[in-house]
């Protein structure tokens, strides 16, 4: 995305990275946990085309968090996470994803869903995906 600008764009970051108090996973781990993501959810989730909303939801809830917790690159994870989720939506016949509504209280939400994938909660983003597939349906 930021190649030409960044030398360092397009991979796998080297310093370790944190939003405020959180930590995200170290540096030399992501090589690691890049694999066992794509041998994992991503295998599993991927094609997103499951028999029903909620699976969809679910699906898309963890391949997010668990890309969001590896934070591979040292910019654009949420552009990423975000793009992966749209590809997801559209292998399971939904319209591409608004994410607008993440703001305000919402993004707090939305970061302690994140949080919450540490311990393999994925039920808060599942309801930030909810509410985000919701909208865009709406509005669609």
């Amino acid at each position: 995305m930021a190649g030409p600008i960044y030398t360092w764009a397009g991979r796998y970051r080297q310093v370790n990275v944190s939003k405020g108090s959180f930590h995200f996973a170290a540096a030399a781990q992501i090589p690691r946990l890049m694999a066992e993501f794509e041998t994992g959810p991503l295998r599993k989730f991927t094609p997103c085309q499951f028999p029903s909303q909620d699976e969809v939801v679910r699906a898309i809830a963890v391949v997010h968090t668990e890309l969001m917790l590896i934070h591979p690159f040292r910019d654009g994870n949420g552009r990423v996470g975000r793009l992966l989720a749209i590809l997801m939506a559209l292998q399971a016949g939904l319209p591409p994803l608004n994410f607008g509504g993440i703001a305000g209280r919402k993004r707090r939400e939305y970061f302690a869903a994140i949080r919450a994938g540490m311990d393999r909660d994925y039920n808060p983003m599942e309801r930030v995906f909810s509410a985000v597939i919701r909208r865009t349906l709406q509005i669609s």
